[in-house]
């Protein structure tokens, strides 16, 4: 699987992200400065990581998602390419418009950081052939702007239509409908808050993110 992981001034997760691609595929991703304004050929994925581009200046993820790179890759996940963002990089998606809906601050304005458990809502994409749906798994948070929010017409429409990939289990930071991962409607493109990456070796306290980079790596040779 030939992958690429951008990194944005502020980013924090960008090598985080790398290693569990790595790790779990066994093929070192690509990284990308946020200035390049094409991609490499025949990319299977792009990383969009966590951190706090930009300082979260404006709004989380406002200002990257007009960052150079970003026009190659809402070109190329027009293409069919898999797009990955997670944490401020599902607020990039979103505010690039790759994504439906927002990220706000959470209900009750704190900070969270501790291993939540989601419920598998789509078992059929891409990201999450190898999950079974309605399953719950245990994947760690860590953000301030984690609120998703879309007006009810929208909310109604991405659930109707499978785009919503991963539910909390329990109450984490105030999300409409506890939604707490999107897929765009082509289904090539994921944002979710939390990080898959952190686990994905049993010293992280368990795998379940593994999963998701093994179905990843998996379609790409089954598309092969």
């Amino acid at each position: 699987m030939k992958s690429a992981v951008i990194t944005f001034p502020g980013s924090n997760c960008d090598r985080d992200l790398a290693v569990a691609i790595e790790r779990v595929t066994g093929h070192a991703p690509i990284r990308l400065w946020h200035g390049e304004q094409s991609l490499p050929e025949g990319l299977d994925l792009i990383g969009v990581p966590g951190g706090f581009s930009y300082g979260d200046y404006l709004r989380s993820g406002a200002m990257a998602a007009r960052s150079p790179v970003i026009g190659a890759v809402v070109e190329a996940a027009e293409r069919g390419v898999a797009v990955l963002g997670i944490c401020n990089g599902f607020q990039i998606l979103t505010e690039a418009g790759l994504l439906p809906g927002a990220l706000m601050r959470n209900a009750g304005i704190r900070f969270v950081c501790r291993t939540v458990g989601l419920t598998v809502e789509n078992a059929e994409s891409r990201f999450t052939s190898l999950y079974q749906a309605g399953e719950t798994i245990r994947i760690p948070v860590a953000h301030h702007d984690g609120n998703y929010f879309a007006d009810e017409a929208t909310l109604d429409r991405i659930e109707g239509e499978g785009q919503v990939a991963f539910r909390y289990a329990e109450p984490v930071n105030g999300s409409a409908r506890d939604i707490a991962g999107v897929l765009n409607a082509k289904g090539n493109v994921l944002g979710m808050m939390p990080h898959p990456e952190r686990v994905v070796e049993a010293q992280h306290g368990n795998t379940d993110g593994a999963r998701l980079f093994e179905g990843l790596a998996r379609g790409v040779l089954e598309r092969a």
